[in-house]
C-alpha cells in the first residue's frame, strides 16, 4: 500500500458546465495538519466532495493510499458541514457516533458492548459523555460539530477530511477541535480541513493548499502562506491591518 494519503491528479469539476475545479492536482504528506484555503466559490468544499465520490468530476484521478476510494472507505473519516446535515433526525448523540463503526462491522452486523465502549470514549474525547442519549436537534451547533467529530473518531481511520469544522462554533469547542486535531496528528493520522479563517491558519496548520478553482499554491504553510500568494488567490477581496506596527493580520470576507 502508498504511504502518499491522498493523490489527486488532473481532477475538475463543473456545475451546469460551469467549472468550479479546474486541473487541480497536488499529493497529500502523510502524518500533516492541512488546511485548505481560498475565497468563497473557490471549490473548496468541492474538492473533498469530488475527491470522496459525493459529487462527479469531469476528469481526474483519486486515490486513497495508492487505491481508489471505493476500496478505501474505511480509511477515511470525513466531518461534513454542519449545514448539510438533517438534524431533526430522530437519533442521539451516542447512535450517531456508533455510525462511524459501521465500517469494521458491515452493515448487517449490529454494533455491541465493544461499539458502544468505543463511542463512548470518542463522546468523552470530545467532551460530549454527558450527552449520550440527547436527541441531536437539542444540541447546540458546537455540540452538534462535537458529535460528527466523535463519529469521525470512533472510525479510527489514517486520513480525516473535515469540511470547515471551525464555522459556527463557540470559542471553547474551537480550542477542543484544534486540541483534537493535534492529537490525531500526533498518531500519525493526516487531516485535511476545509478552513476560512486566515488569522489562525499559521498557528494552526502544518500545510497549506490555496485554492480559486485552480491550485495557486500548495505546501508549507510558512512557505505558502503569503501576503503575495494570498492576494493571488483572493485578489481584491483581501484586508490587510496592521497589528502592534509589526506582525500583519491578515483577515478577508467570506
Amino acid at each position: 500500500m502508498s504511504s502518499i494519503p491522498l493523490q489527486i491528479h488532473n481532477m475538475s469539476v463543473a456545475y451546469q458546465k460551469k467549472p468550479v475545479l479546474r486541473q487541480v492536482s497536488f499529493e497529500v504528506p502523510e502524518g500533516k495538519l492541512i488546511g485548505i484555503i481560498g475565497p468563497n466559490g473557490a471549490g473548496k468544499s468541492t474538492l473533498i466532495k469530488a475527491a470522496l465520490g459525493l459529487i462527479p468530476r469531469i476528469s481526474g484521478d483519486v486515490a486513497i493510499y495508492g487505491r481508489p476510494y471505493k476500496e478505501q472507505r474505511k480509511l477515511v473519516g470525513y466531518v461534513p458541514q454542519r449545514e448539510s446535515v438533517d438534524w431533526d433526525f430522530p437519533t442521539n448523540a451516542l447512535d450517531v457516533v456508533m455510525m462511524g463503526r459501521y465500517g469494521h462491522l458491515g452493515w448487517f452486523k449490529r454494533p455491541g458492548a465493544k461499539e458502544k465502549k468505543i463511542a463512548m470514549e470518542c463522546l468523552a474525547k470530545v467532551g460530549m459523555a454527558d450527552f449520550a442519549t440527547r436527541q441531536i436537534s437539542q444540541l447546540s451547533g458546537g455540540q452538534q460539530q462535537r458529535i460528527f467529530l466523535a463519529r469521525a473518531l470512533a472510525q479510527d481511520a489514517s486520513l480525516y477530511v473535515m469540511d470547515e469544522p471551525f464555522a459556527g462554533v463557540d470559542a471553547a469547542t474551537e480550542k477542543a477541535i484544534i486540541t483534537l486535531l493535534n492529537e490525531l496528528k500526533k498518531q500519525g493520522k493526516t487531516v485535511l480541513v476545509v478552513h476560512h479563517d486566515l488569522a489562525t491558519v499559521k498557528e494552526y496548520f502544518d500545510w497549506v493548499l490555496l485554492l480559486n478553482v485552480q491550485i495557486v499554491a500548495f505546501g508549507p504553510t510558512e512557505e505558502v502562506f503569503t501576503t503575495e500568494k494570498l492576494q493571488e488567490t483572493y485578489g481584491g477581496r483581501l484586508t490587510m491591518l496592521e497589528h502592534n506596527n509589526a506582525s500583519t493580520l491578515i483577515t478577508s470576507t467570506r
